[in-house]
């Protein structure tokens, strides 16, 4: 049985006409009585009977006829779901956005992609690079936000914009005034706040002092934050040194309770990971073209 049988066998039993019916729904009248005959047949039951020079509903084709118009309805809904999905005008886009991303660069993208597409839901989970990779891979999130690459074949990375990593002091703290060239002591000798392990901020930093000739397991690590905003407010009147991001920085370096140290750090990207062997939705393309036209 298809779709098709049973819009015919609807049409027909609404008008009690085979040819009325064709007309109506662009056949023939021998494609529409050869439809109706087939389903009669394959199923052994008589929905119509011959009374005089029309046709007639039996009992088994007044109940059918319910069933075909449920069943017509339900496909025709599911079709209209298909073209809203399709047309942005309903379903559900979860992201997944490791801290800096998400505290500092989504929130205004997704305020943006909401007033453009109000029906399309939303969902944000904030990680590190770790946990949103995994999410991505895992098919938790369709799309994902981190800060550098990712060593995920299965993924694709796109760059959205750069970013870059500093080292955050307070104004008083001796790494305040150095510059790159006579800065290596003094970070060896600094205690350090530093994010999680598995933080992109965190990783990008490691291999920035790395190449100055400084091996990320000397440093002096007093603790571990999970966010750039509890390593700031630890940062703040402290003798201890922190790495983050600039744009998570800069609130508190304008209002001169913390400050940058003047040792340059190559940029990272910020980077938007999706399976590739998974289709985005339409929701999810959409995103990621409004992030690539504001990076």
């Amino acid at each position: 049985m298809t779709l098709e049988q049973l819009a015919i066998f609807v049409a027909v039993a609404e008008r009690q006409h085979i040819t009325r019916a064709a007309d109506a729904i662009g056949l023939t009248p021998s494609a529409v009585s050869a439809s109706i005959k087939a389903l009669e047949g394959f199923h052994n039951v008589k929905l119509f009977d011959r009374v005089g020079r029309g046709i007639e509903l039996t009992v088994a084709g007044e109940l059918f006829l319910k069933e075909a118009r449920a069943t017509l309805a339900r496909a025709n809904a599911a079709a209209l779901v298909l073209s809203e999905l399709g047309g942005l005008k309903r379903g559900v886009l979860n992201i997944h956005a490791s801290q800096t991303i998400a505290s500092y660069w989504l929130p205004s993208r997704m305020v943006h992609f909401h007033d453009l597409y109000p029906d399309i839901s939303l969902h944000l989970t904030v990680g590190n690079t770790q946990t949103v990779t995994h999410a991505v891979e895992e098919g938790q999130a369709e799309i994902g936000f981190v800060e550098g690459d990712v060593d995920a074949p299965l993924l694709r990375s796109d760059k959205l914009i750069d970013d870059e990593i500093a080292i955050v002091i307070a104004p008083d703290h001796p790494l305040a005034r150095a510059t790159a060239p006579d800065c290596l002591p003094l970070i060896r000798k600094t205690y350090w706040i530093m994010r999680e392990q598995g933080s992109g901020t965190r990783s990008t930093f490691e291999m920035a002092i790395k190449r100055l000739g400084v091996a990320p397991e000397s440093l002096k690590l007093a603790m571990e934050f999970p966010s750039n905003e509890a390593v700031l407010s630890a940062l703040v009147g402290s003798a201890y040194a922190g790495a983050v991001s600039r744009m998570a920085a800069r609130p508190l370096v304008a209002t001169g309770e913390i400050t940058f140290a003047d040792i340059p750090f190559p940029p990272r990207d910020f980077m938007a990971l999706s399976h590739r062997a998974r289709t985005l939705s339409p929701a999810a393309r959409e995103f990621l073209q409004l992030c690539h036209e504001a990076g």
